[in-house]
């Protein structure tokens, strides 16, 4: 994890971004707030995805696509 970058989300543990190196990028306190209240949904719902859903390789791909949602969703709002 890129230490110092930005702060990794609090809602996920360290031992859990460890295993889930993907949740580092759900992060969003660093961001503007009209940004991070476009952002943090995502986060809820990468927190419910791990809560709920056993490790294994698609629950990667849905976090993964998730990610992807959320960076889409941010762009969408920024674009010019």
């Amino acid at each position: 994890m890129s230490e110092g970058l930005h702060p990794a989300p609090q809602e996920f543990s360290a031992e859990e971004i460890a295993q889930d190196h993907i949740l580092q990028f759900f992060h969003y306190a660093h961001l503007p707030e009209v940004l991070r209240s476009r952002s943090a949904p995502f986060c809820g719902l990468a927190r419910m995805i791990v809560d709920t859903t056993p490790r294994n390789p698609e629950r990667t791909v849905a976090l993964r696509k998730l990610l992807e949602a959320k960076d889409a969703n941010v762009r969408a709002f920024v674009a010019k």
